[in-house]
């Protein structure tokens, strides 16, 4: 995917803080390209101190039509929250559009449209796409706020499914000789306490034993807690403690 290919298309946004935080979502997820058909002036004017978005909003592109901004596009999108609204168009849910989009960014260029705040893409700006896609959001609720819908698109563009099954990186492993020296202090620590009691002892230390072994510690956490108990048993002045 080129991120350089996507254009974020805002019509006729009208609240400064939505452009803002359009384009400072862009600049999260490295996309640069903005263009506005019919901004209302005041707002764009006021938009371009969006905090550490003033080179996207520096580089945004005005056009008067929705056709004029995306004419060099081979893939133009719209997104709506659909609802009761009888669409003339494919709809997508973001999972399974997002791919779609991902997939033609590798080739070519995409226009991704949003409506303004108050009304969303009217039908004539929905003529101009090839399909909508919708953030699957609640029946009772579905519209989100200008900015935020921007952002969880463009999140959905980015995002990498393989990296869930991605492999932790490893850690150092202690020795089973450290895990039952650390078990050993604990249970130390747990009669001096009066947490453990005689009647029930070796059944408590194969419990404690077996939860040492589920904390999954790595060497170096094993060597910090064997320092803390080892002080904690100094304290309570157990007999053959060493500080």
């Amino acid at each position: 995917m080129d991120p350089e290919r996507l254009c974020v298309v805002l019509v006729a946004p009208r609240n400064p803080l939505n452009i803002g935080a359009a384009a400072r979502a862009m600049s999260n997820f490295g996309f640069s390209r903005l263009r506005l058909v019919r901004p209302y002036e005041a707002a764009f004017r006021e938009a371009r101190s969006a905090v550490r978005a003033g080179h996207i909003l520096a580089g945004a592109e005005e056009f008067q039509t929705v056709a004029e901004a995306a004419a060099d596009c081979s893939l133009v999108v719209g997104t709506s929250a659909a609802g009761r609204r009888e669409l003339q168009h494919p709809v997508r849910r973001l999972e399974y559009g997002g791919s779609l989009v991902r997939r033609r960014l590798a080739s070519g260029r995409v226009a991704l449209l949003f409506g303004s705040e108050k009304f969303g893409l009217s039908n004539a700006d929905l003529a101009h796409c090839h399909w909508v896609m919708r953030v699957p959001a609640r029946e009772e609720h579905g519209s989100m706020n200008l900015g935020q819908a921007v952002a969880v698109c463009l999140y959905e563009l980015v995002r990498r499914p393989e990296a869930v099954t991605a492999q932790p990186e490893r850690k150092k492993r202690p020795p089973a000789g450290s895990l039952e020296e650390f078990t050993r202090l604990l249970l130390d620590v747990l009669r001096e306490s009066g947490y453990v009691h005689q009647r029930v002892e070796a059944s408590t230390g194969m419990k404690i034993r077996r939860l040492v072994r589920r904390l999954d510690l790595s060497a170096h956490d094993a060597e910090i807690w064997l320092g803390m108990l080892r002080q904690i048993l100094w304290k309570l002045g157990a007999p053959g403690s060493q500080s």
